[in-house]
């Protein structure tokens, strides 16, 4: 008996992949407005990641490519994952380290985008900042980076095989 998963074509998995890229940001637009808990820089980023999978999961669908841009596809989806797993792992870092480590805080978000230049800004991001310690969210006593780690792998894996496999 063939495993259902089998029949499933590339651009129905590609669409899938975009649901599930849109899920995960209307679950943080979620958070941030009805829960009121503000994202930090490295939530703006993973959530930067999970649009550039999601717009490559959408292309890939449309295009329905051939057997090389699949890959190409594929991998794509893969290079946004590689950046959102770095980044979710980074976050998870920043979130074990003692509070006192943390004392250089930058200014907030809205502050830094208004009055920053983007390489100042994802300087203070990536070194740094007090509210990206804070552990606001969890669920099953993890915390949000956690999840969003998990998800990027599984969503990465879930591409590359899509992309690779061969076509029905």
């Amino acid at each position: 008996m063939k495993n259902p998963l089998f029949a499933f074509t590339f651009r129905a998995l590609y669409l899938f992949g975009f649901a599930i890229c849109a899920s995960l940001l209307a679950y943080a637009y979620y958070v941030q407005f009805d829960l009121h808990i503000e994202p930090c820089p490295l939530c703006i980023f993973q959530r930067i990641a999970v649009i550039a999978m999601g717009v490559f999961f959408l292309a890939g669908a449309a295009h329905n490519p051939g057997a090389t841009g699949r890959r190409v596809y594929a991998l794509l989806v893969l290079a946004g994952a590689a950046a959102g797993t770095g980044i979710a792992a980074y976050h998870l870092w920043v979130q074990q380290q003692p509070p006192d480590l943390m004392a250089g805080c930058t200014p907030g978000w809205n502050y830094m985008v208004e009055n920053f230049p983007i390489n100042k800004i994802l300087k203070m991001a990536f070194t740094g900042h007090a509210d990206c310690s804070e552990v606001n969210w969890t669920f099953l006593g993890l915390a949000m980076p956690f999840w969003t780690l998990l998800s990027f792998i599984v969503i990465g894996a879930a591409a590359v095989w899509a992309g690779f496999r061969r076509a029905l």
